[in-house]
């Protein structure tokens, strides 16, 4: 999909590809005019009387349904709680890759990963793709970056277009508490009247990669949990933990057949307390921006790269396109300007969405390669045509469309399709792309998806700096 399919797109004509788009009744009206108009014909926002600041909060591995005010009941979440309160949250958004660098990489740019160059993890964003920093510091913002980078490395001592806040580098549970206080001590300290965008990228609950790398060896066969207090304590399994639909070759080899009950139990315990932790440093840093007395002129957007599998479907980690890894938090807030205590249950949002949101409030036109829409008007409560489909890529070869029913999945050159009724099966149960009752919509979203992929500007894939995985140990031959 990638490949022969999307070689030389880019040298389409933009009038072209939006009339096939608007064929298939995909994007809506502002969304291909915002991708496909000449940018001089775009119409440029009415800069506000005062110039918001942004802070954007990154978190890494937060699924949508991993937060008290979503409805989790693991953890207490007071923090992002209390967020989701001043603000609106939108609870059909949608990550781009449920991959760390490739979806950051939309997040900064507006783009789809194709469209930057990062298609896998430990790549750069494409040269002839502005970042938020790049194109916010010359209209007159001061923009801050501090936490986790990863396009390509984790934590970088520099970074175009931000001034970086040191962290360190590490875990989670290291680093983060770092971030939350140098992001909090600026807040508090800075004498500058200029408006700012500044990046807080935490890390947690990311360190639940590290259980699932170690798979079994993390709590071994027959050693039962290594705290037995917490029996009887530990959460319920979900009710799609052994549901493995019929997928492509690629994505079913993706399976934990390790873990016992309680090892699953006991993942999903220590997730939520990762989880809590990261709560408390969001917290921090809404404090410092309150203490400053900046709560009411910083427009603040919190969002997550991915979510991560958490015992559905038998998954660990992430790179799939079920829902435990693809939706993630989209909560914006700043009470004079958005709507408070808002859960936006129908707009289809997505990591693209950073971009345009942020240039519309700071009263600049986004780059004309950013492929978002901008949520003001939906945070404002004003009409607005929207999409009818968000797209996110995985695997590399691997295309998810999603629809307000449907969820359509296709690999590249794999015959094995997958088509879930979401409003029929929310768990992901049943693949029914071969029941001959849904034949009309899978071909509707075949042609949906196939004219998305045309009118996309890919490039070529930027060079990896990914480290090789070292190669497993022999075995010693018995005496």
């Amino acid at each position: 999909m990638s490949s022969k399919r999307t070689r030389g797109l880019s040298e389409q004509p933009a009038r072209l590809s939006r009339r096939r788009a608007l064929q298939a009744g995909g994007l809506g009206l502002a969304a291909m005019a915002a991708r496909t108009a000449p940018s001089a014909a775009r119409p440029k926002p009415k800069p506000p009387r005062k110039r918001p600041n942004f802070l954007l909060i990154i978190c890494d591995q937060l699924g949508l349904d991993a937060v008290g005010a979503h409805g989790f009941r693991d953890a207490r979440t007071p923090n992002l709680d209390r967020l989701i309160r001043r603000g609106t949250t939108f609870l059909e958004s949608h990550s781009t890759n449920p991959l760390c660098s490739p979806a950051r990489s939309s997040l900064m740019t507006g783009c789809m990963p194709v469209e930057t160059g990062v298609i896998t993890n430990g790549r750069p964003i494409h040269a002839s793709r502005a970042n938020l920093g790049q194109w916010l510091r010359p209209k007159g913002y001061e923009t801050l970056y501090c936490g986790k980078w990863h396009l390509p490395g984790g934590y970088q001592a520099k970074i175009d277009g931000f001034t970086v806040l040191p962290a360190g580098m590490g875990q989670g549970d290291l680093t983060d508490t770092v971030v939350s206080n140098a992001c909090a001590a600026w807040t508090k300290n800075r004498r500058s009247d200029r408006p700012y965008l500044m990046v807080a990228s935490f890390m947690q609950p990311h360190d639940i990669c590290y259980w699932g790398n170690a798979r079994a060896n993390r709590m071994p066969k027959g050693l039962g949990l290594p705290f037995q207090q917490l029996r009887g304590h530990l959460p319920k399994l979900p009710p799609n933990h052994t549901s493995r639909p019929k997928a492509p070759a690629k994505l079913d080899r993706r399976v934990c057949r390790e873990y016992s009950q309680d090892m699953w139990r006991y993942y999903l315990y220590i997730y939520a307390r990762q989880v809590e932790m990261l709560d408390a440093d969001v917290g921090r840093v809404l404090d410092a921006v309150e203490a400053a007395g900046q709560a009411d002129n910083t427009v603040i957007l919190l969002t997550a790269d991915h979510g991560d599998g958490r015992a559905r479907h038998m998954h660990v980690a992430k790179w799939y396109p079920y829902d435990e890894a693809v939706k993630v938090p989209m909560v914006v807030s700043c009470p004079p300007r958005i709507a408070q205590g808002r859960k936006d249950t129908t707009h289809l949002v997505t990591g693209l969405d950073v971009m345009a949101t942020v240039c519309d409030y700071a009263g600049v036109a986004p780059p004309e390669s950013s492929g978002g829409l901008s949520l003001r008007p939906l945070l404002e409560d004003r009409p607005a045509q929207w999409r009818r489909f968000v797209v996110s890529e995985f695997m590399v070869d691997g295309r998810m469309l999603r629809t307000p029913r449907y969820k359509y999945v296709a690999f590249q050159g794999d015959p094995v399709e997958m088509l879930f009724d979401m409003k029929a099966d929310p768990w992901e149960t049943k693949n029914v792309y071969e029941d001959p009752r849904y034949a009309t919509v899978l071909a509707e979203h075949r042609k949906t998806l196939t004219e998305f992929q045309a009118q996309l500007r890919p490039v070529e894939p930027t060079p990896t700096i990914q480290r090789p995985r070292p190669p497993k140990p022999r075995k010693r031959p018995q005496k």
